[in-house]
């Protein structure tokens, strides 16, 4: 008989990275390799991925819920939305395995054609227009 473990708490602070099994599950779903596909270079508001995605909204946050606990995806609020954007691990071993995950993403036909519907996305006409005083959103590494 053997017994199955599933970890389903936050990683701690003091804990710095998940454990490697918690990345490789983060992995294991096509809504999430989606997901992370489309915040690889940028931070985006969770309503861009329901409409990219064409799905609800509470799945979409259950997958990035998923996706900040395995530590790979941060999130700050701005009034009503969230918004999200890749964390790098400081374990190299997880860092590389993250980066050759998301550059095989940018291959395939289906992340592309996502990455393409941002331009044409909802909420607000003018989105990616970087404002000339505000700081670009970067890559952060988990603490």
């Amino acid at each position: 008989m053997s017994t199955r473990m599933c970890y389903t708490g936050a990683v701690s602070k003091a804990e710095n990275n998940p454990p490697l099994d918690l990345l490789f599950r983060a992995l294991a779903d096509p809504t999430r390799l989606r997901l992370l596909n489309l915040i690889a270079d940028r931070e985006i508001c969770v309503c861009y991925f329901v409409e990219i995605l064409r799905t609800s909204q509470p799945k979409v946050s259950r997958h990035l819920a998923y996706l900040r606990r395995a530590g790979i995806v941060a999130s700050r609020r701005e009034g009503k939305w969230m918004h999200y954007r890749l964390v790098i691990p400081k374990d190299q071993a997880m860092a590389s395995i993250l980066r050759e995950t998301l550059n095989r993403l940018k291959q395939m036909p289906q992340m592309r054609r996502d990455v393409s519907r941002l331009s044409s996305a909802c909420c607000a006409p003018h989105k990616y227009e970087l404002l000339q005083s505000a700081p670009q959103p970067v890559l952060v590494t988990s603490t």
